[in-house]
């Protein structure tokens, strides 16, 4: 029996974490929900930190688990922030989610339109 949220492994019979509470799955279970990289698409790329964290958010509020990786290189020389934040979602979430940032995305140029 593994915890998910300490990754402790314990003998048969356990089935609670005493560290943090946490109710153990059997190790089929937890490799079965680890995050492997190949699982995961990216759908947004920005180069600001803020950006990525909104639609992080708004895919959350429609239940869409993401991850945001930021990519910062500081031996290239040059002036300005060259960074690639990449906003990523499950594949099988990755239609709705492209969606949602679209939406969003459409209704600020409106914004800006006006």
């Amino acid at each position: 029996m593994i915890c998910p949220k300490c990754e402790l492994e314990f003998v048969d019979g356990i089935v609670v974490c005493p560290d943090c509470g946490e109710n153990l799955v059997d190790k089929e279970e937890f490799e079965g929900n680890l995050v492997h990289p190949s699982d995961w698409l990216v759908v947004y790329t920005t180069s600001e930190n803020y950006e990525a964290e909104m639609f992080k958010a708004n895919l959350l509020g429609a239940e869409i688990d993401s991850l945001i990786l930021g990519q910062k290189d500081r031996n290239y020389p040059a002036v300005g922030d060259l960074a690639v934040i990449k906003l990523l979602v499950k594949k099988m979430d990755a239609e709705s989610a492209i969606e949602i940032i679209n939406d969003i995305n459409s209704r600020k140029d409106n914004i800006n339109e006006e």
